[in-house]
C-alpha cells in the first residue's frame, strides 16, 4: 500500500485536517481512522440540540460522497492500538496496518471519570452521539437528573433537560459554577438564569458516595443532603487522550506536547485538537491545552499545512462560548492572564468584561448577553488581544468608542 497522510481521530480536528489536505493540493493518499460508526462530525450540538431536539441526529463535517470525492478513504468503527514510529506503520484494532509518511493525532479527549465506587448504568457521561441519545431518553417531564459538575457541558446538558421538562439538580464541588476560565460576574449571570429556569443549584458541596440502585441514583452530599435521581450525568472536566502516544514514546505534557507547528517529538508525527498541548504565542509560548470546537478547527487546518511543510506557527487567540436559555456567553482570551477588568455595558443587559495585564495590554474579553449581543465586539476584542494591543481604560468603557476605532489605530 502507498505511504500517505494518515490521521488518528475522525472527529471536528481530524475530520478539518482530512479535507484539508485535499484542498491544499494534496494528492496522496490520506485516511481517515476514527472508532466512532459515523462519519466525522460536530461535538458541540451533543450537549445542545442533539438533547433538546425531538429528533437528534449528527451534524456532520462532510458526506461520504464529499469524503469520496476528496479521495479521503474514511475506517469507522476501528482503533489505533500502536504506532511503529521506525517502520512509519499504525496497527489497528482490526489487525490491519497502515503505513504513513506523515501521521496526525487527532484523539481528542474523554471524560473524567468520577473516582467512587457505586456507579453503575444510571450513572453516565456525554462525549459521543450514542451518549447523547442514551441520555436523551431520560429527559421527560416526571424524571430527575442530577448533573454532577457545573461547567459548560454539565449547564448545557441543564438546560436541554429543562427545557423537555425534566427536574434538574446541578451539583457543583466548587464555590460557584463555571470556576474555570469564566469570570465570577458572568458566572452569576449564569447561575442566575438556571435557577429562574427551575434548576436547583448547589455549589460548595463535594460528594461523600452514590449509588446506584438500579431504579434510581442516590447521591450523598458531603453536608448531609440527599440527592435521589432517574440518571445522574457526570460532567467534571475531561483528560486528553494520549496513550497511544505514549506507548510510542513521544513526549506527554498535559496531552502530547507539540511545538507551536502541531509537530510531536516525533517529526514526522503531529498532533492538533484537545490531546495535544502547545505554546501560545500570544501569552510569551505559555503552554496550554484548549477544548474548543473553534481550536479543533484551526488546528487541524494548521496540522494538515505543517504536513505539507508550510511550517506555520500557531497564531490563533483562543475562543469559547456557550448557549443557554438564550443567553450567549462568549470568551476571547485567557481571562486568568489578565490583573485588572474594565468593563463595559452594551444595553439590554448585555457587556463586556476586558481583562488587562500589568503593562496595560489587553489580554482577554469575557462577554454576555441575549442572542448575538456581545459576537461583534467579542470578535473586535480577539483581534485586538491578536495585535498586543494597549487601548486606555475609558476607551474600553465607553460604549461611545468603537472596538473597530481601536483596532484601526
Amino acid at each position: 500500500m502507498a505511504r500517505g497522510m494518515v490521521i488518528i481521530g475522525a472527529g471536528e480536528c481530524g475530520g478539518r485536517a482530512a479535507l484539508a489536505l485535499h484542498d491544499l493540493g494534496y494528492d496522496g493518499p490520506v485516511t481517515l481512522v476514527g472508532d466512532e460508526p459515523h462519519l466525522p462530525y460536530e461535538r458541540p450540538p451533543l450537549s445542545k440540540e442533539a438533547l433538546a431536539s425531538d429528533a437528534p441526529a449528527i451534524k456532520a463535517i462532510a458526506s461520504d460522497e464529499v469524503l469520496a470525492e476528496k479521495s479521503i478513504r474514511h475506517i469507522h468503527s476501528v482503533q489505533a492500538v500502536a504506532i511503529d514510529r521506525a517502520a512509519h506503520t499504525v496497527r489497528l484494532s482490526d489487525g490491519s496496518a497502515l503505513p504513513y509518511d506523515k501521521l496526525l493525532l487527532a484523539t481528542g479527549s474523554t471524560p473524567r471519570k468520577l473516582p467512587m465506587p457505586g456507579l453503575g448504568g444510571r450513572c453516565v457521561y456525554l462525549r459521543t452521539f450514542a451518549d447523547a441519545l442514551a441520555i436523551r431518553a431520560h429527559l421527560r417531564a416526571g424524571n430527575r437528573i442530577a448533573v454532577i459538575g457545573g461547567g459548560f457541558i454539565g449547564l448545557e446538558l441543564a438546560a436541554a433537560a429543562r427545557k423537555l421538562g425534566a427536574s434538574v439538580t446541578v451539583i457543583e464541588a466548587q464555590p460557584r459554577i463555571l470556576m474555570r476560565g469564566v469570570p465570577a460576574e458572568i458566572a452569576e449571570i449564569i447561575h442566575k438564569a438556571h435557577v429562574a429556569e427551575g434548576v436547583d443549584v448547589v455549589c460548595g458541596q463535594g460528594i461523600a458516595s452514590i449509588a446506584d440502585e438500579g431504579k434510581e441514583v442516590r447521591v450523598m452530599l458531603a453536608g448531609g443532603r440527599e440527592i435521589s435521581a432517574d440518571l445522574a450525568v457526570i460532567g467534571i472536566g475531561a483528560v486528553p487522550v494520549t496513550e497511544l502516544a505514549a506507548e510510542a514514546g513521544l513526549a506527554i505534557e498535559n496531552g502530547i506536547a507539540v511545538d507551536a507547528e502541531l509537530r510531536s517529538s516525533d517529526p514526522d508525527i503531529f498532533a492538533a485538537g484537545d490531546c495535544c498541548s502547545f505554546p501560545l504565542a500570544v501569552y510569551g509560548g505559555r503552554r496550554v491545552r484548549l477544548e474548543a470546537w473553534r481550536n479543533a478547527q484551526e488546528q487541524g487546518a494548521l496540522a494538515a499545512r505543517n504536513m505539507l511543510g508550510a511550517g506555520e506557527a500557531h497564531a490563533a487567540v483562543p475562543w469559547f462560548w456557550s448557549d443557554q436559555y438564550g443567553l450567549s456567553l462568549q470568551i476571547a482570551g485567557l481571562s486568568d492572564e489578565g490583573r485588572s477588568t474594565v468593563r463595559r455595558d452594551l444595553g439590554d443587559g448585555a457587556f463586556i468584561l476586558f481583562h488587562l495585564a500589568e503593562e496595560g495590554r489587553l489580554v482577554a474579553a469575557s462577554g454576555i448577553g441575549p442572542g448575538n449581543a456581545v459576537a461583534r465586539d467579542i470578535r473586535l476584542a480577539e483581534m485586538l488581544i491578536g495585535k498586543r494591543a494597549k487601548p486606555s481604560v475609558e476607551a474600553l468603557e465607553s460604549p461611545d468608542v468603537k472596538l473597530k476605532a481601536l483596532l484601526a489605530a
